[in-house]
């Protein structure tokens, strides 16, 4: 996107990226985020859990696809603000040739991913989309500038489809990206599932406070998104607990956020 055309970053008004960043110990966040974060924390104190280990998920999700699938092209959709060990720094540390495909269309993220996205080698490709996953078409006419799609791409949502407006749309989001994608592609996908009270009521006060809708939805209806998939083991399970190592005993215990990887015939 231009400089001269990005849009009004929001300060008034908490956003979930931001607050995300609150939750995993950033600092890229305004008072109102941290205000809305607090508050999400006395209403659900398991979400701090939540943010930290929806990272490490990503961290063992993407080292298995580069280091063990030999998948060396990502496309990360609804990208949030960049912390530590970030897609690409993952991808690169193991396949210095990786190619990732952040998209976002929050101006803030935009502005950080200018800054802070860029490749860890010489070798590598890490860019941006500025899209809407509502319109899946456009992010896939755009990343076909970039990666490869006769060769297996790494699909990623993650914890972003609680902001599709209906469950249809968010099936038609994830439908849309993998009929684009060849055999062999993998799709990694977690999000807030709604068996938690705390966090429902967490996104619907959330909610409250002006920012995007964040829709829990029942763990059957996100584990329906990879159907005609085949499931990496351990399956769909609660993201603490896919293939967590021994240091992370203590944390693997199962929360509201739920999820796997899978491939595509």
């Amino acid at each position: 996107m231009p400089e001269d055309h990005a849009p009004l970053i929001r300060t008034d008004i908490p956003h979930s990226a931001r607050i995300w960043n609150y939750w995993m110990g950033g600092k890229d966040y305004y008072e109102i985020d941290r205000i809305a974060g607090d508050a999400g924390l006395e209403v659900d104190p398991d979400i701090s859990t939540m943010a930290v280990q929806s990272r490490q998920f990503l961290i063992r999700a993407v080292k298995f696809l580069a280091g063990e699938k030999g998948i060396t092209q990502f496309l990360d959709i609804g990208t949030g603000l960049p912390t530590m060990q970030n897609t690409h720094e993952v991808a690169q540390s193991v396949t210095p040739t990786a190619k990732i495909v952040y998209v976002d269309n929050d101006p803030l993220v935009l502005t950080h991913a200018r800054a802070l996205l860029t490749s860890t080698t010489a070798e590598g490709v890490t860019t941006y989309i500025d899209a809407d996953y509502h319109y899946p078409e456009q992010i896939i006419a755009a990343a076909k500038n970039v990666l490869n799609f006769e060769e297996p791409i790494g699909v990623m949502f993650m914890g972003v489809l609680g902001h599709a407006r209906t469950y249809e749309d968010l099936r038609r989001i994830v439908d849309t990206v993998l009929s684009a994608v060849p055999s062999g592609s993998y799709l990694v996908m977690w999000d807030g599932t709604d068996d938690s009270k705390a966090y429902v009521t967490l996104c619907e006060n959330y909610t409250g406070t002006g920012g995007t809708p964040y829709i829990p939805r029942p763990q059957a209806q996100i584990e329906a998104a990879f159907e005609g998939l085949e499931m990496v083991e351990p399956g769909f399970v609660s993201i603490t607990e896919w293939r967590a190592g021994a240091t992370e005993v203590g944390e693997n215990r199962p929360i509201s956020a739920y999820g796997g990887v899978a491939r595509k015939p």
